[in-house]
């Protein structure tokens, strides 16, 4: 299994440099990563790093999603005008706890709307949420017309388990996908994932663990 053809290779760290922000694209160059994952603000240099050879993906409304939707719609659309090709939005969790999935359907259609030309990924931060409401985040971002549902923003109390991968696999049709993020730190982790259905998986171990499986195949 190529895992690196899964990985979008993340660096969300706010610290993160302009030297780190190019190592992760020559390190995307070299592996043949996904995308590369970077805060918004980052979605520039590293298009203009790698000069359309890997796809650009940047986090919207990060990590909390509490924002205003008018706020998320505005930063993807800046983070695409800037060469960001993939948006990782975060649900606004605090309106799913009110049962509001209106609201979060309005939410994630926003950003979606803001960015037609995107692939719009929707965290539902699972770690924070019950099992109905992981199913019913699904269903909005779906509804909404988002292309994925992702685990988590790896910020928060927890990550991606194989039990969230399958039931949020389970609670969207097959236009739409999975991505699983957070805790994802070696190579039999990632292959769990996507043997639970995930068909990219969001990481900032990327390189060891295409060392690992290099090593083990």
């Amino acid at each position: 299994m190529n895992l690196a053809r899964y990985i979008d290779h993340t660096n969300l760290n706010p610290a993160a440099t302009a030297e780190d922000i190019k190592k992760l694209c020559d390190e995307a160059r070299e592996y043949g990563f996904a995308s590369v994952c970077v805060n918004s603000s980052r979605a520039a240099l590293a298009a203009s790093l790698l000069e359309g050879s890997v796809v650009v993906c940047c986090v919207v409304g990060f990590p909390l999603g509490a924002m205003s939707a008018e706020a998320k719609a505005f930063e993807a659309r800046k983070a695409v005008s800037d060469g960001a090709s993939e948006i990782d939005m975060v649900v606004n969790v605090g309106l799913l706890k009110d049962g509001n999935l209106k609201a979060v359907e309005e939410d994630i259609r926003a950003v979606v709307e803001a960015v037609p030309s995107a692939v719009v990924k929707v965290i539902i931060e699972t770690c924070l949420l019950t099992e109905e409401e992981k199913i019913a985040a699904c269903r909005a971002a779906e509804v909404a017309g988002a292309k994925f549902v992702k685990t988590s923003t790896g910020f928060s109390t927890g990550g991606a388990t194989a039990e969230d991968v399958c039931l949020m696999r389970n609670s969207v049709s097959a236009a739409v996908k999975v991505k699983a993020s957070g805790g994802i730190r070696d190579a039999e982790t990632a292959r769990r994932m996507i043997e639970a259905g995930a068909e990219r998986l969001g990481t900032s171990r990327s390189v060891s663990i295409c060392r690992e499986a290099a090593e083990k195949d």
